[in-house]
């Protein structure tokens, strides 16, 4: 599966925002650390904020917090924001056997895919980041796959 650019900022920024959800981080300072487009990032922080998901706040030692429930926030809560998740085989008319044996097939993948992207929140996420990575919370994965999704 590959996930949009905005989905996959929003799960960067929201990977940062969660681990420490006290401290405010500036768009910048995200931007900066996996190398993306401020001016990019800040729209899909603009949408996070109108969710609830982030808190942006304003002046010195501002920037955005993590304003939501790292527990309960599924990774399908996030990335139906800002992609179609519903399944991507649209009805044809007067479609072959074979057709709707491969409709069937993809439909049931994409149905798997949403199950398994609703069963993931982001506290699971940030528990797998520590595992693989330490204690830090830091993912050396995610900042290559960033670099990985430029290219």
């Amino acid at each position: 599966m590959k996930l949009q650019q905005n989905s996959m900022l929003a799960l960067y920024s929201l990977f940062e925002f969660a681990g420490d959800p006290l401290r405010h981080i500036s768009a910048s300072e995200i931007a900066q650390k996996y190398q993306i487009s401020p001016h990019h990032l800040a729209k899909v922080l603009a949408e996070l904020a109108r969710a609830g998901i982030v808190q942006s706040v304003r002046g010195v030692g501002g920037g955005y917090r993590f304003a939501g429930n790292a527990r309960r926030l599924t990774l399908l809560d996030v990335i139906s924001r800002f992609e179609d998740v519903s399944s991507g085989t649209g009805e044809r008319r007067d479609r072959t056997p074979a057709d709707r044996a491969l409709a069937a097939v993809l439909t049931e993948i994409d149905e798997m895919a949403k199950a398994t992207l609703q069963s993931i929140t982001l506290a699971t996420l940030l528990r797998l980041s520590e595992r693989q990575n330490g204690t830090n919370g830091e993912s050396v994965a995610a900042a290559s796959a960033v670099k990985s999704a430029r290219r």
